[in-house]
């Protein structure tokens, strides 16, 4: 099930991602918790594409949905160095 949410604004501020949304509730997070986007330059970090449904770093290639956000999910953390499928195959 997906959360559809109006954001009016989203950011980038002082090493973190802010976003303001339709009815006053803010998210904000610092970009070092997202391994896509600890490694931005602050023009990339400000170019955030906003559907209903979440956010998209176009030029970073990542997408966080605003139920994720909400969960205080932020995506693959930034010392993470593998994903889940990486790990699979390598134990094989």
């Amino acid at each position: 099930m997906s959360i559809m949410a109006n954001s009016v604004k989203a950011c980038f501020e002082n090493g973190y991602i802010v976003i303001q949304m339709a009815d006053g509730m803010e998210i904000k997070f610092p970009v070092s918790h997202n391994r896509r986007l600890a490694s931005g330059t602050e023009e990339q970090l400000n170019n955030i594409e906003i559907s209903p449904y979440g956010l998209h770093w176009p030029e970073l290639d990542e997408d966080l949905s605003f139920k994720g956000l909400s969960e205080g999910n932020f995506g693959q953390h930034a010392g993470s160095n593998a994903n889940r499928c990486n790990k699979k195959a390598s134990s094989r």
